[in-house]
């Protein structure tokens, strides 16, 4: 009986020790919560860097745009005097097939533009006027 009651012994200890062990492995998995707000502080100023290298891509995207809807109005511009002769656009109200209510409208009747633009407005002497502040 000495060494059956031993036994049991051993296999109780044996059982303890192991429930020991997994009870401080489970408390060793997982993330403190100062390496959490470490984490999060560290992705708020990569995220804001990221949003104010956005904002300049995109502020020199609209100036690149306004640039080269002035060129392309001054183009068409261009062309129509040198096609139709004259000094000035013709504009007519209503408008008719070949003249339109404004001069950018008269451009692109005429097929020196492809639509009116958003940003500059012809004027009837071949002047541009910024209808949206370009810089």
């Amino acid at each position: 009986m000495g060494s059956w009651t031993e036994q049991l012994r051993e296999e109780r200890t044996i059982m303890e020790n192991h429930n020991e062990a997994t009870k401080t492995n489970k408390h060793d998995k997982g993330f403190t919560l100062v390496e959490l707000l470490i984490v999060i502080v560290i992705l708020g100023i990569l995220a804001t860097v990221t949003v104010f290298a956005v904002r300049g891509i995109t502020d020199k995207g609209q100036t690149s745009a306004c640039a080269a809807d002035k060129k392309t109005m001054e183009v068409a511009v261009e062309s129509y005097f040198a096609q139709n002769g004259g000094t000035t656009i013709p504009t007519a109200t209503p408008a008719t097939a070949t003249v339109g209510t404004t001069a950018s409208e008269t451009l692109k009747l005429a097929g020196f533009l492809r639509d009116v633009s958003d940003k500059y407005t012809a004027n009837a002497n071949g002047s541009l006027t910024a209808v949206l502040p370009c810089t």
